[in-house]
């Protein structure tokens, strides 16, 4: 009786276990420059795959450097392109300094960058496409870290990382590299001509992690062919991250014929907005990121910096979400 009633206590703790393996969650840490809100700089999300490894996208300007306690151990750098606010030409030192709608995000961290400094304090991989690899990882060296740490992904390609697939796919945006950002004479003279140096393309990607979810990140990008043919039809991505901030990159309603016809996921989330979209963690009436909502078909979710969001295999927020009202 005693051996019966100790097998089935194995057993049940043998299915619990793998029930609780199938139902790992991604998690989703926005990282903006004020807690609880969604400000006008904010582009920096952490995603931890249930096995562990953590992706740093875009660390931007609202991270305050590689010691900042809420980025904890980071694996993977990921960066879309080396425009200042999501390279990081200048970073906060402090979370909730300025307004929302103007961080003080006031130290100057050029000709290095944000990114390159969190990567090497965090001896992370970074992993971009064209060559921004080349560049990074020059001023990863410069800093004291392993060149052969920076990853190249030519689009269409993928490489894995902690058990994370990444794979990098066409963005439609400039990618000029600021004279800041470059030392000497080269530098000062892009600067002195209003010019910006070529590094390539800049980069979307897909993210496929072992629970089976698969994230598209567009970046900064307008619309493009490959938000359906690859995104879609080749990834079936479930869930996107998609840039809603106007003029420089897709809008509101631009983003919104994206997600409702191009890509069709179970879930979006708003991204580079660049308004101070929320106050009190509530979407402010008539702001970009609420005519985003309205004109959305899927849930929507707003990355409250500091917020972690959980999300399953199909893409379901099941965790830290709140669905806005529409």
């Amino acid at each position: 009786m005693k051996k019966c009633l100790s097998g089935l206590v194995t057993l049940a703790i043998a299915i619990f276990t793998t029930s609780a393996s199938y139902a790992s969650e991604v998690k989703i840490t926005p990282v903006g420059s004020h807690d609880g809100e969604f400000c006008a700089r904010d582009r920096a999300l952490i995603f931890e795959d249930p096995n562990g490894t953590r992706l740093l996208f875009d660390a931007g300007q609202t991270v305050a450097g590689g010691q900042d306690k809420r980025l904890g151990n980071i694996n993977v750098v990921l960066l879309s392109h080396v425009h200042g606010d999501h390279l990081g030409d200048r970073r906060i030192s402090t979370v909730n300094a300025g307004k929302c709608a103007k961080p003080e995000a006031n130290e100057d961290v050029t000709p290095s960058s944000n990114t390159v400094d969190i990567a090497v304090a965090k001896q992370a991989k970074i992993v971009v496409g064209s060559e921004m690899a080349s560049f990074l990882a020059h001023k990863v060296e410069a800093s004291g870290g392993n060149p052969d740490s920076v990853k190249l992904v030519r689009f269409g390609a993928s490489v894995d990382v902690g058990g994370v697939k990444i794979t990098t796919v066409p963005a439609v945006h400039s990618n000029g590299l600021s004279g800041e950002f470059i030392e000497g004479e080269l530098g000062e003279n892009l600067e002195t001509a209003g010019l910006t140096a070529y590094v390539g393309p800049p980069t979307g990607y897909i993210l496929t992690f072992s629970n089976g979810l698969v994230v598209y990140l567009s970046g900064d990008t307008g619309v493009t062919a490959e938000q359906e043919t690859v995104v879609r039809n080749q990834y079936s991505a479930s869930l996107a991250v998609i840039n809603i901030g106007d003029t420089y990159t897709t809008g509101p309603k631009e983003a919104a014929y994206v997600i409702n016809e191009l890509i069709q996921p179970t879930s979006a989330i708003a991204s580079h907005a660049n308004e101070a979209a929320t106050q009190d963690g509530i979407v402010v009436p008539g702001t970009k990121t609420d005519l985003f909502i309205q004109a959305t078909d899927v849930p929507v979710y707003v990355p409250l910096s500091g917020k972690t969001m959980e999300f399953d295999e199909v893409g379901q927020c099941i965790a830290g979400c709140q669905e806005l009202a529409k």
